[in-house]
């Protein structure tokens, strides 16, 4: 029996032809050139040729130019740098950010296998690293800007490697070319307490045992509890 498999869903953005440039060049000491363009059918056949106009020069260079500026734009401040962030580093292809998060009331979220209900609980001070496509995070015990003396601690939390890595799931990350700094780490806190906590990945991260620590308070007002912060040997200068 033949099976068909229909593949449709694998593809990703289909990208149809619209229009070609073709440069002609002279032979010879004395170099000239010519640009012709081409308007392209259905079939992605070639048609309708003429000298490029200086219209669509012109959309051509603006659109140029919007792409440079997009790559340019990465990470760009969209006004006085808050001085919660710590170190940047602009580069479209491997830009990150450096920053730091105070004490703070968070609502959390946790799959039903743990047995800790959703809600509102305060979280310690901590120190993200993150790149376009990866985070790393650490708590602090102290809501003091740190320094590059600054011990960490390990996160206090579920689905974080030993190293500070977390691995995000199924999150879909999303983070474009274009983003300013503002936009790239509110992105980056809302993956992080807007999924879903499911499982632990390094045992003995917290002095406390992590599921009691969060159902005791998970809905209350409690202070974090920063004595089952355990220390990982590292400070701020080794992300750097």
């Amino acid at each position: 029996m033949n099976n068909t498999t229909d593949i449709k869903d694998y593809f990703g953005t289909l990208y149809y032809p619209k229009s070609a440039l073709v440069f002609y060049v002279t032979k010879g000491a004395e170099t000239d050139m010519y640009v012709e363009h081409f308007d392209m059918d259905s079939n992605g056949i070639p048609i309708n040729a003429h000298p490029l106009t200086v219209k669509e020069a012109n959309v051509l260079v603006k659109s140029l130019q919007t792409d440079e500026e997009k790559n340019q734009a990465f990470l760009k401040p969209k006004g006085i740098l808050s001085t919660n962030i710590l170190h940047i580093n602009p580069n479209a292809e491997k830009g990150m950010a450096l920053w730091y998060t105070k004490t703070e009331q968070r609502k959390l979220y946790f799959v039903d296998s743990l047995g800790i209900p959703n809600g509102m609980a305060q979280v310690p001070p901590m120190l993200w690293l993150a790149s376009k496509s990866s985070l790393c995070v650490f708590a602090l015990t102290s809501d003091r800007r740190p320094t590059e003396k600054t011990p960490l601690h390990y996160a206090p939390f579920f689905n974080i490697y030993e190293k500070g890595n977390v691995c995000m799931g199924t999150v879909s990350i999303d983070i474009t070319n274009s983003a300013s700094v503002e936009e790239f780490i509110q992105a980056w806190e809302h993956y992080f307490f807007n999924s879903y906590f499911s499982h632990s990945l390094c045992e003995n991260l917290t002095k406390k045992n992590i599921v009691n620590l969060w159902k005791d308070l998970i809905n209350t007002y409690k202070p974090f509890p920063k004595e089952v912060l355990k220390k990982n040997n590292k400070t701020l200068k080794n992300l750097l």
